[in-house]
């Protein structure tokens, strides 16, 4: 069994409270969890060599939202980071491009549905140590959202 802790308190009539609704940072392609609510995929492309139609039922995505996934030179670079010096350097570009203006609107958007609904965000990264969604975590729990997070 996961244990999962939520992050994000909010007060409301002076008391503090812990949303019961939150985002899932989750790998895709990986079995749903029951109260997981809507995949989206915060990846640069779809799945390779899977038709539309699947995307769901295979577990990748329910909804592509590529507006959070690094830019396609990012990507590689945060590919071929293969020392803390070169992951460092892709979490600053990343954290930069992120900064933009679109991008704080979306992770605005997302940090408010996640007081109102389930959902998860995810990318096909095995290791979330060196996976942009380890960061896009971090800037939406900085937006406000409530987010689950896997204990180790």
């Amino acid at each position: 069994m996961r244990s999962m802790v939520i992050y994000g308190p909010h007060v409301f009539f002076n008391q503090t409270i812990y949303s019961k609704m939150s985002i899932q940072i989750v790998q895709l392609g990986t079995p749903r969890s029951s109260d997981e609510g809507v995949r989206i995929g915060t990846v640069r492309r779809p799945p390779r060599g899977v038709p539309k139609s699947e995307f769901s039922k295979q577990n990748w995505y329910d909804v592509y939202f590529p507006n959070l996934a690094p830019s396609a030179v990012l990507m590689k670079q945060g590919k071929a980071a293969d020392s803390p010096d070169k992951w460092r350097s892709f979490s600053r570009k990343y954290r930069q491009e992120m900064a933009a203006p679109s991008a704080q609107h979306d992770l605005k958007l997302l940090a408010a549905l996640s007081h109102t609904t389930h959902f998860s965000v995810g990318c096909y990264c095995k290791d979330k140590s060196c996976c942009h969604r380890t960061l896009l975590e971090q800037l939406l729990l900085a937006a406000g959202a409530d987010v689950v997070r896997e204990e180790n």
